[in-house]
């Protein structure tokens, strides 16, 4: 029988069924030892003075807009290109996410297009580290500084990316990274707010317990907070990956250059992805682009299928959803760059396990399948 080939799978070990072992046995179900230690070795990996594990990333970009101060009547510039929470989380707080296109090379949001959007009601700069790549900090800090804006990462695709050698997520008041099971490491769900600010920290610690602080009774509460908790056997599981994490990270970068070198024989149908000289690549995805708009990439999808190899086009622009466009009047061609990329954009499978041999089979159907269709095209 043909090998198949899905888009993703956790990589785990005997470590992660030792320590959720550990959880079970000790009746400790919830904010337990293991969620501490977890968030201990999760700050010391990015740099970060300060860690607090919730129950999601989208829980976490939410926690940190509340903690900013972000509120009805405030702009949030941030990118049409990403998963749909990084956007949606800024409507949870009552703002108006404000969209600028992205870099056509590295996907992530244009700095040069940020100031062109700045107005009185600007609070925030929401920037998306996407697919594992950093986006240019430096120069996203430089403009918040000029215009006393605050900043808050989404980094929830990125850990482990650097730019000019800082992690990603630790340049704004707040970053924020995921755990679903197809990240760089999982807890299943579950996510991770850093900062360096101890108050910051503290208000996030207190919302995602329901508005409790450290020196309250059990059943008092202090603020409107939520139920944004990690669990403890979620915690264990991440505990076990943060320990490894060097690893994990080195093989999806071996994985990434096999595909970057077998890929190098159909240069003439797609492009492969880019990484700046300032960053460090983390391979959330292998995202390439179709080089000819006339190729049908849904019919690509399905013929892949069909022969064992799923693929996903990843991502589709936010502005473009019927939510969006029936809120805000967006339509296409309002940010051309991100549209072009998204209508080009596909997938491939990612994941530790995957072979150099697995790698040159799915190139090798990914090839004639696209030359398939460039025949039907012409």
């Amino acid at each position: 029988m043909e090998k198949s080939y899905q888009m993703a799978r956790p990589h785990f070990g005997k470590k992660e069924e030792k320590y959720v072992l550990e959880v079970l046995r000790s009746g400790v179900l919830s904010i337990g030892p293991k969620i501490q230690e977890f968030e201990k070795k999760f700050a010391k990996f990015v740099s970060a003075r300060y860690a607090c594990a919730v129950s999601s990333g989208t829980a976490g970009l939410h926690l940190a807009l509340v903690v900013a101060g972000i509120q009805k009547g405030d702009e949030v510039i941030t990118s049409p290109f990403s998963f749909i929470a990084s956007a949606n989380v800024i409507l949870y707080v009552g703002a108006k996410p404000v969209f600028v296109d992205v870099d056509p090379l590295t996907d992530n949001i244009d700095p040069k297009e940020i100031e062109k959007a700045i107005t009185k009601k600007t609070k925030a700069i929401l920037p998306v580290h996407i697919f594992g790549q950093p986006a240019d900090m430096v120069a996203i800090m430089k403009i918040a500084k000029k215009h006393n804006l605050i900043v808050i990462e989404d980094a929830c695709e990125s850990l482990g990316a650097t730019w000019k050698g800082k992690s990603a997520g630790t340049f704004g008041q707040s970053g924020v990274f995921a755990f679903y099971a197809n990240k760089q490491m999982t807890t299943g769900e579950g996510g991770m707010i850093v900062t360096n600010d101890r108050a910051v920290d503290e208000l996030c610690r207190s919302l995602r317990n329901q508005g409790r602080t450290p020196d309250m009774q059990w059943l008092d509460h202090k603020y409107l907070g939520y139920n944004y908790r990690m669990d403890e056997m979620s915690a264990a599981v991440g505990l076990a990956q943060i320990e490894k994490i060097d690893f994990l990270i080195k093989k999806r970068r071996e994985i990434a250059g096999w595909y970057a070198q077998e890929l190098k024989k159909t240069d003439s149908l797609i492009e492969i992805p880019y990484t700046p000289p300032e960053a460090t690549h983390t391979w959330f995805v292998y995202v390439i682009r179709i080089k000819n708009e006339r190729i049908n990439r849904n019919k690509v999808i399905q013929d892949l299928a069909k022969r064992g190899v799923s693929s996903k086009p990843y991502l589709p622009s936010i502005h473009l959803f019927s939510f969006y466009t029936d809120r805000f009047g967006y339509k296409k061609g309002d940010f051309p760059i991100s549209e072009k990329i998204s209508d080009s954009v596909l997938a491939l499978p990612f994941y530790i396990g995957l072979t150099r041999q697995d790698i040159k089979t799915i190139v090798k159907k990914l090839g004639s399948t696209l030359k398939k269709y460039e025949r039907i095209q012409k």
